[in-house]
C-alpha cells in the first residue's frame, strides 16, 4: 500500500498528466467530481481522504490499471529520444531556460498568456524529444489576476492566493535534506530565495520564491503576483529570476552549456553568468562577458520597441549599483551603457533587450515577419548596417499539439499516424493524414462542436449565477448556442492594437449575419483586459452591451475569466478561429496554431505566424501585407473584408452539403489545414529548429570560448580594442569599377592607420534584388607604395547590374567573433 501510494504521489507530481492522459481514470476514481471540475491530479491526491485512496488501491481494476501506467512510463522514459537518436555526439548536456512566466496547466497558475504559453509549450516539448532543457522561473503567489464580468460589461480584477501545497510542485532540499536557500547580496540585508521543482516529464523547472520569513517584507513580495506594481518590484522580479535563478541552478550542480532567455525579463542572467567566469578565471567583466556570452541566446517577443523593459538610470544605479561595483568589478556607468544605445547620453533609459543583445551570441524574433521588424526595431544598435544583416533572426515559435488536441482528434491522428507521433522528425505526418476519409474528419469536428456547446452552456450558467442573476436567467444559458450552427471563436487578451472590437465595426450588419435564419452563425469570445488598460476593458464592455441588448443573445456568448482550460475547449470545439491585430503587431500568436490539430481554420489578418502560414487552400486572411499603425480607414476596410469573407465565403462554404451532409469544399480544407500546417506550426518544430540551430552550435562555441581560462574572449576583447581605436582614422581612397566580359572588377585603396589589416575585411556589397544582399570579400593586395598601412583590395564579379549597385566598404573581422553583433562598426566607401 505505502508503494503504490508513493507511485500515485510521484505521478501527481509529473506534469505530463497535463497533455498524457493515460492515468486520467485513475484520479477519476479516486475523487470524480473534483477531478471533473480541477483535471488536477495534485489536488485529488491533496483532498482525498486516506479512506478513499484505500478504496481505490483495493480495487483490482484499479491496480491493474495502475500498473498499465507504471509499466508504460518506465517503457517511455527508457526509450531512446529523438535528441539521442539525432545528435548522439552534440557535445550539449544542459540548456538552461529562462522565463517570468510558464502556462503548463491551470493547476499551476503562474502565467499571463502568450509569452507563457511559449514557455510551456516549448518545455512540453522538450520532454518529448528528450532536448535536455531545465527551465527558471518565479512561483507567484497571486500570479496573474482572475477576471469577473459583471451584468454591465465592467471588468473586475481579483487576485486569489495560489496556495503552494494545492499546486504539483515541491521543495528543494539539499543533500542533508535542509531547505535550499540562495541568499543574493543586498544594501543592510540578504535577500534568501527558495526553490520549488516541477517536474515536466522528463524535463525539470525549478521556480524561486521570495516569501522567506527571515526576508524583510518589502522582499517577501517580491514574487508575489505577476506583472503587477511598476517598476521597482519589475526589476527585482528580473534580478531574482536571473541573477537568483543562475546561483539556483549552481547549486544543484547543473551546468548549463546554452542559456536561453525567453524575453529581456532574463537579461540580468548575462551578468550573472560573467560574473561566475570572472570568479573562477580571474579575468574581468569584459573578458568573462566575451567569453560566456557565445552560450547565450536571446529569443524577442516584442513587435514594438515602447514594449521592452527599461528602467531608469537611477533605479539601476540604486538596485544594481553595488552589484556592479562589488561583484562585476565595472562602474555603474558602465553597467549602463550594456543597456543603452548611446552608451554617453545619461538620460536614457536602461533597456534590458539591449543588455540582453549585447550579452548574447545569437538573437530571434518569433516568426519569419517579427524577426525582419525587430531588425528594424534594433537597428540602432549597428548604426549604418542595412537593415537586413542586423544579426537577428527567426524561429517561428509552435504549439504543444498533444496539450491542445481534443480527444477526438486524438483519436483521429492516432489513426492516421500512430502513437508518439508528436516525439520525432514528423517526416510522415502530413501524407498520412490525408489518407484520413472526410466522413472521419467531419465525425469529429461535429462531435468537438458539440462537446464545446455543452462546456459554454455549462460555465456560461455558472457565470451568470456568480452575477446574482434569476433561476430564470441562468436556465437561459442552457439554450444559448447550437451544437449543429457554424461556431466563431474570438479569444486573446483585450488590447486596443488586437481590435477584438473589429467585427463591432457595423454592429447591424453583424446582427444579421448571426442570426440569419437559414445559415445561422454563432460567436463565443473571452479574455481579459490588463487592470490598467482601460480601453481593452471597454471593448469587453461593448461586447458585453451587444450581447445582452440585441437578438445576438442566443447566438454570441462573452465567457470571463479566460484560462488554460478555457484556452483548450474553445481550440478544440470552434469551426472558424479569428484574429484580428493591427500588423506587425503580433509577433507571432500561437492561439490560431492551437486549433490545427482540431480541424478549425483560421480567419486572420495577414500578420504574426499567419503571414508566412496563410495560403488559400488552408484558410482566409484580411489585410494587404502593409502596416497602416492605427488609421481608423484601414480598420473599417478590414472590418469590410471580414464580413465579405464571412458572408461570400466562410458561411456558404459551410453550409453547401453533399448528399450525405458532409461540406466537402469544407473538409478539403479541413484537411489541408490539420495535414500541412499542424506538423509545421507545433512546438516539437520549435524545439528541433533552436536545438539544431542555436542550443547545438552555441554549446560548441560557448566550449570553445571557456577553454584554457577563456583565451579567445580576451583575444576577441583585444581584437574590438585595437579596432575601436583605429576605426575613427580608417578610410578609403580611389574607388573603381572596370567593365569585364559579363561583370565588373572592383579595386579599392583602403588606408588601415596602425590596425592589423587581418583585424577587418572589405567586402563588395550590394542590396539583394531578392531581399538577400550581395556580400564578397575584396582579396587584399600589394601595399601602396609611400604608405605605411594602406592596402588595394580587388575582386570580379559577374552581373548585369549596374556597377554603381555595388560599394566596398569595411567591416571588423576576427574568426571567433560575430560580426556586427559583437562588433557594429562598419565603414563604407562612399
Amino acid at each position: 500500500m505505502e508503494s503504490d501510494l508513493k507511485t500515485l504521489t510521484e505521478l501527481a507530481l509529473d506534469l505530463r498528466w497535463a497533455w498524457n492522459h493515460a492515468a486520467d481514470s485513475l484520479w477519476e476514481q479516486i475523487e470524480p467530481e473534483l477531478w471533473r471540475a480541477t483535471n488536477n491530479a495534485w489536488i485529488v491526491l491533496q483532498t482525498a481522504s486516506q479512506r478513499r485512496i484505500e478504496q481505490a488501491l483495493a480495487d483490482p481494476a484499479f491496480q491493474t490499471r495502475l500498473r498499465g501506467v507504471l509499466k508504460r512510463r518506465q517503457e517511455r522514459l527508457a526509450q531512446t529520444t529523438w535528441f539521442e537518436q539525432s545528435w548522439p555526439k552534440a557535445g550539449l548536456n544542459t540548456i538552461a531556460y529562462f522565463s517570468l512566466e510558464y502556462m503548463l496547466s491551470d493547476a499551476l497558475p503562474i502565467y499571463s498568456g502568450g509569452l507563457g504559453n511559449v514557455a510551456g509549450d516549448q518545455l512540453k516539448a522538450a520532454s518529448d524529444l528528450g532536448v535536455p532543457v531545465v527551465g527558471v522561473g518565479l512561483l507567484y503567489y497571486a500570479g496573474y489576476f482572475r477576471q469577473q464580468i459583471d451584468a454591465a460589461g465592467k471588468q473586475t480584477a481579483l487576485m486569489p492566493f495560489n496556495d503552494p501545497g494545492q499546486m504539483p510542485i515541491s521543495l528543494v532540499r539539499d543533500g542533508d535534506g535542509e531547505l535550499m536557500r540562495i541568499p543574493i547580496a543586498l544594501p543592510g540585508s540578504d535577500l534568501w530565495i527558495r526553490t520549488w521543482r516541477v517536474q515536466v516529464g522528463r524535463c525539470t523547472l525549478y521556480l524561486l520564491d521570495t516569501n522567506d520569513p527571515a526576508n524583510l517584507p518589502e522582499h517577501r513580495g517580491i514574487t508575489s503576483e505577476l506583472y503587477g506594481g511598476g517598476p521597482e518590484l519589475r526589476i527585482e522580479q528580473e534580478r531574482v529570476l536571473a541573477v537568483g535563478g543562475w546561483r539556483v541552478l549552481r547549486a544543484l550542480g547543473v551546468k548549463p552549456d546554452v542559456c536561453h532567455m525567453n524575453e529581456g525579463h532574463a537579461a540580468f542572467v548575462v551578468l550573472e553568468r560573467a560574473r561566475e567566469f570572472m570568479a573562477q578565471n580571474n579575468c574581468p567583466f569584459e573578458t568573462a562577458l566575451a567569453a560566456t556570452r557565445a552560450g547565450n541566446l536571446f529569443t524577442t517577443h516584442t513587435p514594438v520597441a515602447a514594449g521592452f523593459d527599461r528602467f531608469s538610470p537611477d533605479l539601476v544605479s540604486q538596485r544594481l549599483g553595488r552589484y556592479a561595483r562589488e561583484e562585476l568589478r565595472i562602474s555603474v556607468e558602465e553597467l549602463l551603457a550594456l543597456g543603452r544605445a548611446n552608451a554617453t547620453d545619461w538620460n536614457e533609459p536602461f533597456n534590458m533587450a539591449y543588455l540582453a543583445v549585447r550579452g548574447s551570441g545569437a538573437v530571434n524574433g518569433v516568426s519569419q515577419l517579427h524577426g525582419a521588424v525587430s531588425r528594424r526595431i534594433f537597428q540602432g544598435l549597428f548604426p549604418r548596417w542595412p537593415e537586413r544583416e542586423v544579426p537577428i533572426e527567426s524561429v517561428t515559435n509552435g504549439v504543444h499539439t498533444p496539450t491542445w488536441d481534443s480527444e477526438a482528434s486524438d483519436e483521429l491522428w492516432t489513426r492516421a499516424c500512430g502513437k508518439g507521433r508528436w516525439e520525432g522528425d514528423l517526416a510522415h505526418l502530413e501524407d498520412s493524414l490525408r489518407t484520413v476519409p472526410d466522413a472521419d474528419i467531419w465525425r469529429m469536428r461535429n462531435s468537438d462542436r458539440r462537446a464545446l456547446i455543452d462546456y459554454v452552456r455549462r460555465r456560461l450558467a455558472r457565470q451568470l449565477a456568480g452575477h446574482g442573476a434569476s433561476e430564470n436567467e441562468v436556465a437561459v444559458a442552457n439554450r444559448v448556442l447550437d451544437p449543429d450552427t457554424l461556431t466563431l471563436g474570438f479569444a486573446r487578451r483585450f488590447a486596443v492594437y488586437k481590435r477584438p472590437d473589429l467585427l463591432l465595426t457595423d454592429p447591424d450588419r453583424l446582427l444579421r449575419i448571426l442570426t440569419n435564419r437559414e445559415r445561422p452563425v454563432q460567436l463565443i469570445l473571452a479574455g481579459k483586459a490588463h487592470p490598467q488598460d482601460y480601453e481593452g476593458q471597454e471593448l469587453i464592455r461593448r461586447w458585453i452591451e451587444f450581447i445582452r441588448g440585441t437578438a445576438a443573445r442566443t447566438q454570441a456568448v462573452f465567457l470571463a475569466d479566460y484560462d488554460m482550460r478555457m484556452a483548450q475547449r474553445l481550440t478544440q470545439g470552434v469551426d472558424v478561429w479569428l484574429n484580428t491585430p493591427r500588423r506587425p503587431w503580433e509577433a507571432s500568436g500561437t492561439s490560431g496554431m492551437k486549433v490545427l490539430v482540431n480541424g478549425a481554420l483560421n480567419v486572420s489578418e495577414l500578420d504574426g505566424w499567419w503571414a508566412e502560414a496563410y495560403m488559400p487552400e488552408v484558410g482566409w486572411a484580411i489585410g494587404d501585407l502593409h502596416e497602416h499603425d492605427s488609421d481608423p480607414a484601414w480598420d473599417r476596410a478590414d472590418a469590410e473584408s471580414l464580413y465579405d469573407l464571412l458572408e461570400h465565403e466562410i458561411i456558404p462554404a459551410f453550409y453547401r452539403r453533399d448528399d450525405s451532409g458532409t461540406p466537402v469544399a469544407w473538409v478539403d480544407r479541413m484537411r489541408e489545414s490539420m495535414a500541412h500546417l499542424t506538423p509545421r506550426f507545433s512546438a516539437n518544430r520549435t524545439v528541433r529548429e533552436y536545438t539544431e540551430q542555436h542550443y547545438i552550435p552555441g554549446a560548441a562555441a560557448w566550449s570553445r570560448r571557456s577553454a584554457d581560462g577563456g583565451k579567445i574572449g580576451r583575444d576577441i576583447v583585444e581584437w574590438r580594442r585595437a579596432v575601436e581605436e583605429h576605426w575613427p582614422r580608417l578610410r578609403f581612397g580611389s574607388a573603381q569599377a572596370h567593365p569585364t566580359d559579363g561583370g565588373y572588377a572592383f579595386t579599392a585603396q583602403v588606408f588601415l592607420d596602425e590596425l592589423n589589416p587581418d583585424f577587418v575585411r572589405v567586402e563588395l556589397y550590394a542590396d539583394g534584388l531578392d531581399g538577400r544582399p550581395f556580400r564578397q570579400v575584396m582579396e587584399r593586395g600589394e601595399a601602396l607604395a609611400g604608405s605605411a598601412n594602406a592596402y588595394t583590395f580587388a575582386t570580379a564579379v559577374k552581373t548585369n547590374r549596374p556597377g554603381s549597385d555595388f560599394t566596398p566598404r569595411i567591416v571588423p573581422w576576427h574568426p571567433a567573433a560575430s560580426t556586427p553583433l559583437e562588433c557594429p562598426l562598419i565603414l563604407w566607401s562612399k
